[in-house]
């Protein structure tokens, strides 16, 4: 029997950080979003007790660094189950690039297992075990759009974004979001984005309203680490893009597009600035 699973990638809407905790982790407010670009999981039972993983992406850890084997870790631990697994994952979805890639891949892995396995686990417990994994991980076992606070883990769901293109693009750099996190002085924070505003204009389906509320305080380290970063959403913007952001710690940029004549012109241009370039829509 084998199990397929699809993990899609994320873009953050709008991102703020409020305050340090004292577990180490910042408190944060993200509206969250999917695409429609996505790694496909493929699972199945293994005779011996073991997990395997394997990938066609030669850049990616197969072994514990590896979200989907820690997912598989620990649904193996926590439910008793003395069998062993085979994972394959098919990679889209670009590498250490604000897109949730590895997270969306460990929440695909649990929602598999519990399918392949018969564990009868309900989302909300899932959803559990996935924040002991990772902040994102809780979202991508919902998907829709959110909105997430405490350390990314706490979700309101709301209504999509309407629909429009997305242009995704990635420096040829990665980033570690840890060091982003970690350089991120939230009292010196000038401007902070407005959940509640980015929230209207969803509720409103206005998608001017979406791209003016497009807001990312992680951007300032990031573009100072990374001014490449900052130039592709000027290059973004001078091609046409309704509105610009640079998603959770980056490298990748997206920008909006509600016309779409004006996409092979966005996503040409912006390929003589990277070669990982998508043009994808909304996961709606």
């Amino acid at each position: 029997m084998k199990i397929y699973e699809k993990a899609p990638a994320k873009i953050n809407l709008m991102l703020d950080v409020l305050h340090k905790r004292n577990d180490g982790y910042h408190e944060v407010e993200m509206i969250m979003t999917m695409v429609d670009l996505a790694d496909r999981i493929e699972m199945a039972e293994m005779p011996r007790d073991t997990i395997m993983i394997s990938s066609q992406a030669g850049y990616i850890p197969l072994d514990e660094k590896n979200l989907a084997f820690q997912a598989a870790r620990l649904v193996k631990e926590r439910y008793n189950v003395k069998k062993g697994v085979y994972i394959h994952l098919d990679k889209k979805i670009p590498v250490a690039a604000g897109l949730a890639g590895g997270s969306s891949d460990a929440a695909a892995t649990l929602r598999g297992l519990n399918k392949l396995w018969g564990l009868g686990i309900s989302d909300e417990e899932l959803r559990l075990l996935g924040a002991e994994l990772g902040s994102d991980v809780p979202f991508c076992i919902t998907g829709g759009t959110a909105l997430a606070t405490g350390r990314g883990e706490k979700l309101s769901m709301m209504p999509n974004p309407p629909q429009c293109w997305v242009i995704l693009a990635k420096p040829p750099i990665n980033v570690s979001t840890a060091e982003v996190y970690g350089r991120v002085r939230s009292d010196r924070i000038t401007h902070h984005p407005s959940a509640k505003r980015m929230e209207e204009a969803i509720r409103n389906q206005s998608f001017a309203g979406v791209c003016q509320e497009l807001g990312n305080v992680l951007e300032d380290v990031t573009l100072k680490l990374h001014p490449e970063v900052g130039q592709l959403k000027e290059a973004m913007l001078r091609l046409g893009a309704d509105g610009v952001l640079m998603s959770g710690s980056g490298p990748t940029v997206f920008g909006l597009v509600s016309k779409e004549s004006k996409v092979p012109r966005i996503y040409n241009g912006l390929r003589g600035f990277c070669k990982e370039v998508y043009a994808v829509r909304l996961l709606t």
